[in-house]
């Protein structure tokens, strides 16, 4: 356990890549194993999350290497030729490797055990599960289908047509990933859309896979057992991560940032969306298209904020941003009301009551509801002077040491080393643009 301390700040300046974009490295790394031949996959995020999704591929039996200063390479066993693996899988921290991998196994025949760190084994697998039994897999967990868990893959799936009851992207990708191997069409129709890298990138290796919007929500038709060829890609960066130098750069006065290849995917640029409404002045820049994903330079300038609602309806392309738009409604003028967050009660830690608390405790006025947030912000640096528990989350430990640089006194978190399980150099890339980061 690391403690670091973030001490108030003057402006964050300068140009910077932030890493890979980690929603779209595990899915490279787990289609490019489906795919037959050698894939090439540059700019991959060597977080400890995607880690454990490639060293499990391997386990599985893709081949996989990578050497100082060169691009990641995959050998892939074709749709349906993973192997039994020998050992039990430890999937660390990466609820996203977790339940993308319990589809791709739900229609292999064979069985796997899956676990993961504390953190992971308390997050509910039912979800995922109950739409991949009705493909004929089973499943044996602890009590609230908590890892560690059992599948037994099916040596016959069948392809279902499925509702997702909540949107959401993991679900939706797990049941795709376990349609490759069955015959027929597997159709998967979400209430509201989410975000669609599985499906780009699926295209992409060369499924085919039809998106079109109905009257029940948007329905993704993909034909199972296609072959999928290996393919050259670059990961975008992730916006997820662009998050926290961009907040950091639109609330401390005098800042100028601009960060080079992140990725833009509509379905993932709430927080983009809900700093400009708030004031923020953020440009794209050099549009252009990577790994089936648009891409583009993102230049932003500090200015003041003002409280805005945020509907329910923006959730599912800003589910993991909250936290830091938290901060960034910190700083603003007024309140801010986010709605539609119950799915944070269930991410890596209890993410709404941690932000709350930890809001509170930096002196920032705040009211937490079942789904919702309310922050009344400072219009300007906000007290801070607190010790925040983490709770083994990555994005509360990154969110609230960028509110400790525009606090008007440091803002400690209990325990850094989660950071790197997604933004491997976090630490460094801020210091370098100007934050003062300190182990206390």
């Amino acid at each position: 356990m690391r403690a670091l301390t973030a001490n108030p700040s003057e402006t964050i300046e300068g140009r910077a890549r932030v890493p890979g974009d980690k929603s779209i490295s595990h899915r490279a790394l787990m289609i490019a194993a489906l795919a037959t031949g050698q894939s090439t996959i540059e700019g991959l995020l060597e977080g400890e999350d995607v880690l454990r999704t490639a060293a499990a591929m391997q386990v599985l039996g893709a081949e996989i290497e990578r050497g100082p200063g060169t691009p990641w390479r995959v050998w892939g066993r074709g749709v349906g030729g993973l192997i039994e693996p020998g050992r039990v899988l430890d999937m660390g921290n990466s609820g996203t490797g977790a339940r993308l991998l319990l589809g791709i196994l739900a229609s292999h025949p064979l069985t796997a055990v899956l676990t993961g760190d504390a953190s992971l084994r308390g997050r509910p697998m039912a979800r995922v599960t109950a739409p991949l039994r009705e493909m004929g897999a089973q499943f044996f967990a602890r009590d609230g289908c908590r890892l560690p868990l059992t599948v037994v893959g099916t040596r016959r799936a069948a392809p279902i047509s499925y509702t997702l009851p909540v949107a959401s992207a993991q679900v939706k990708s797990a049941v795709l990933f376990a349609g490759l191997n069955a015959p027929g069409a597997t159709r998967v129709i979400e209430p509201a859309p989410t975000r669609d890298h599985t499906e780009r990138m699926l295209r992409t290796f060369g499924a085919k896979i039809d998106v079109a919007q109905g009257p029940g929500g948007r329905a993704a038709t993909l034909q199972g057992q296609p072959e999928l060829r290996g393919q050259s890609l670059r990961v975008p960066g992730d916006p997820s991560s662009a998050a926290f130098p961009l907040v950091a750069a639109a609330v401390l006065p005098g800042s100028r940032l601009r960060l080079e290849g992140v990725g833009i995917n509509p379905h993932r640029t709430g927080l983009i969306d809900t700093l400009v409404e708030m004031g923020a002045g953020i440009e794209m820049e050099n549009r252009r298209e990577e790994a089936g994903e648009p891409v583009a330079d993102l230049a932003i300038a500090a200015a003041s904020l003002s409280g805005v609602e945020v509907p329910a309806s923006r959730a599912p392309s800003m589910i993991d941003e909250y936290p830091i738009l938290a901060v960034a409604a910190a700083c603003a003028q007024g309140a801010t009301v986010m709605h539609g967050l119950a799915e944070l009660r269930v991410k890596e830690s209890d993410r709404l009551g941690a932000v709350a608390r930890g809001l509170a405790a930096c002196g920032v006025e705040v009211e937490e509801g079942p789904d919702s947030l309310t922050v009344h912000g400072t219009g300007g640096r906000v007290p801070g002077g607190a010790v925040i528990e983490t709770a083994l989350d990555h994005r509360i430990a990154m969110s609230f040491l960028i509110l400790g640089l525009a606090a008007e006194r440091p803002v400690t978190v209990d325990d850094a080393d989660p950071i790197e399980t997604s933004f491997p150099g976090f630490a460094a890339l801020m210091v370098g643009l100007g934050a003062k980061l300190t182990a206390p």
